[in-house]
């Protein structure tokens, strides 16, 4: 599943303020992509604006990881943002998605029940 939000601010109040609404929910950005400027750089440009951000939660990320290495393939999580049409899209990978397929504490998987719900959030916040 994706979890996708249409709002109604401009793509650059989004990227303007999406860092500051991370760190409110938890999250650090470690690194944003626009995949516009790669691949164009690449020789293969296309016409819509694509950003991808990675965000983590230190203290989630290390118990999942302590526990689960192969959870390592869903991190770190991201949020895509583009424009569609008048739009403004944001979305990530449902993490229920990536629950469901791993054998996970009780306690781990409240945890990140909570991320994915901080994320919504995040996404839902503009």
């Amino acid at each position: 599943m994706i979890y996708t939000t249409h709002v109604t601010a401009t793509l650059d109040t989004v990227k303007e303020k999406l860092s500051d609404h991370a760190k409110e929910q938890g999250f650090g950005v470690l690194k944003e992509y626009s995949f516009k400027t790669l691949l164009e750089e690449k020789g293969f440009p296309i016409e819509r604006d694509i950003t991808v951000y990675e965000l983590c939660n230190p203290a989630v990320a290390q118990e999942a990881l302590s526990t689960h290495p192969e959870i390592s393939v869903y991190l770190p999580c991201r949020i895509s943002l583009y424009k569609d049409g008048n739009d403004v899209v944001l979305s990530t990978i449902g993490l229920e998605d990536i629950i469901s397929n791993f054998e996970l504490e009780d306690e781990l998987k409240v945890k990140l029940e909570g991320i994915f719900e901080r994320i919504k959030a995040l996404i839902d916040s503009f």
